[in-house]
């Protein structure tokens, strides 16, 4: 038999079995190993470029006062991460295709370890910041090479399994990120938070250099690549992403800037989507969109992607400011989350696998939602017991759903597409996360004053109960050697009105969020019906 024959016979037989033919031994057979050797250490990448998103969160103020930052500089510590990734996310399926998923995989990952050093050595606010730029940068190639791989590299009996894996990397990376960084930060100093991803990055580029080889490199990419849409794409997210993250603090639109930068970024997203629908090879497919599942998953990925990071970004910062958790209590708080996704993760597989995908996604919305509500009634002398519930019924569910809604964005795509997918829904993903965090923002800082109005309203120093409380402060403040007792207890005064609006704003900002899934359990009683790739079809559904 000839050598093309011999190769035809490779692919057809790679064809038929659901997996590439590097994957196969010169016996024609899977070689598992090689794929779970590779694609483990790919897990374990993505698993660092997310979990490097939150884990800063509980250790902000330590690290402010190791560079002399102010506290409007020091949250673009995370904000230039996040700029930075959504800027190579959707570059990631086009840069892969090119030079081939090992070679582009291990660079981006030997960038993010150096720069990870870099970041840990930083001796100044502004050497930081630039370093976290190109850590952010090399994070948003590895993000979404993981969940196209697993869609090309899998057979269908085994994706549900992988999209299993990939849910849990996503969800539970940044829920554990505050949890990791308060221990690292209280045991060693903040700069561990980045010394730590050396020993797993030196792994990931052992591991998926030698087991890889998943795909084959195409040259011809390179020709007539689209620098002006890259351009303009470049453009879009930073402004759209900017205006996002700072809106809020700003004012919105009452600020000059946000205004240009959300004008510019209408604009150019505009201009974006015209020139990758009408250029002859776009850097961005948004091909994927025309399948109604993808669109529909791609959209409860965005929401499933704001009750993410949203639920991550509410109560870290209660708990640090109103109830004055020191970094490794946030963290403790927190690690509720990360245990309950990682139990819940293979029962959450087993059951997208037995129903259709609107049953999983309805009901791990729904069960986020109630969950979510439960914030809602939240006060200040809420403790351990309290979060605890609410994050581990909020947990299961959003693993339920993310999981649901990865499996419909892929559930009738055809191979070819994988990789484009994968960069849009990630790409989305973040994006809700972003949007989720702004309008948080908003809401918090909205509902805040509302009730602080109407609180302030409601109290009268002629009212008896409001002039027994400030007579019981006054006599605090003479026991404490005030110099002006009076004066003393009606700032304290004032301060306990601040602290019940700001409670009660963290409140409706937990409504809010509730709102958000089940807009997204809505949504996907708009699906047809679907099942997880590689299920096993109920007896009258079988031919």
């Amino acid at each position: 038999m000839t050598d093309a024959a011999l190769s035809l016979d490779r692919a057809q037989r790679a064809q038929a079995l659901g997996v590439p033919e590097t994957a196969l031994t010169a016996d024609g057979e899977v070689d598992w190993a090689r794929i779970f050797l590779g694609f483990g250490g790919m897990v374990v990448g993505q698993f660092m470029a997310m979990l490097d998103i939150q884990i800063v969160n509980s250790s902000l103020t330590q690290i402010q006062s190791g560079l002399g930052a102010s506290a409007d500089e020091i949250s673009w510590i995370q904000t230039i991460y996040l700029l930075a990734e959504v800027i190579t996310i959707p570059l990631a399926a086009y840069m892969s295709k090119l030079f081939g998923t090992r070679l582009f995989y291990v660079s981006a990952v030997i960038v993010f370890v150096i720069a990870s050093m870099a970041v840990g050595l930083a001796g100044s606010y502004e050497t930081m910041i630039v370093l976290r730029a190109v850590q952010g940068l090399a994070a948003g190639a590895m993000i979404p090479a993981v969940f196209a791989t697993a869609m090309t590299v899998f057979p269908l009996d085994k994706r549900v399994t992988a999209n299993v894996i990939t849910g849990l990397v996503v969800t539970l990376a940044p829920t554990i990120g505050p949890t990791l960084g308060g221990w690292l930060t209280d045991a060693l100093s903040w700069r561990w938070l980045f010394f730590i991803n050396l020993g797993p990055g030196l792994l990931v580029i052992f591991l998926v250099g030698r087991w890889g080889g998943f795909d084959k490199p195409d040259p011809s990419l390179a020709k007539g690549i689209d620098w002006f849409g890259l351009i303009v794409m470049t453009i879009f997210l930073l402004t759209m992403q900017y205006a996002l993250e700072e809106g809020a603090s700003e004012g919105w639109f009452d600020d000059d800037l946000i205004l240009w930068l959300s004008v510019t970024a209408a604009v150019t997203g505009a201009v974006f989507i015209w020139r990758q629908i009408t250029y002859r090879q776009p850097i961005v497919s948004l091909a994927p969109f025309v399948n109604k599942e993808f669109t529909l998953g791609a959209i409860m990925s965005f929401i499933a992607g704001a009750s993410i990071f949203g639920g991550s970004f509410l109560i870290p910062i209660f708990l640090g400011q109103v109830l004055q958790y020191t970094a490794t209590q946030v963290g403790t708080t927190m690690l509720v989350s990360g245990l309950t996704m990682f139990v819940s993760a293979p029962i959450c597989g087993r059951v997208v696998r037995s129903m259709d995908l609107r049953v999983s996604m309805v009901f791990g919305f729904g069960l986020a939602a109630w969950a979510t509500a439960l914030g809602g009634r939240i006060t200040a002398d809420w403790g351990f017991y309290e979060f605890a519930v609410l994050q581990a019924w909020r947990s299961f569910g959003v693993m339920m759903a993310m999981i649901a809604s990865q499996q419909l964005s892929v559930s009738t795509l055809p191979p070819h597409l994988m990789k484009d997918a994968s960069g849009l829904v990630n790409l989305l993903r973040n994006l809700g996360g972003a949007v989720g965090l702004a309008v948080l923002s908003t809401v918090l800082t909205h509902q805040t004053a509302v009730h602080l109005a109407d609180i302030s309203s409601a109290v009268n120093f002629g009212n008896l109960s409001s002039q027994q409380m400030l007579e019981t402060l006054t006599a605090m403040m003479e026991q404490r050697g005030a110099a002006d007792p009076d004066g003393a207890a009606r700032k304290a005064f004032g301060g306990l009105l601040q602290r019940e609006a700001v409670v009660l704003g963290y409140g409706d900002a937990f409504y809010f969020l509730a709102a958000g899934c089940v807009l997204a359990g809505a949504f996907a009683l708009l699906v047809g019906p679907a099942r997880a790739q590689g299920a096993v079809p109920p007896p009258s559904e079988r031919r």
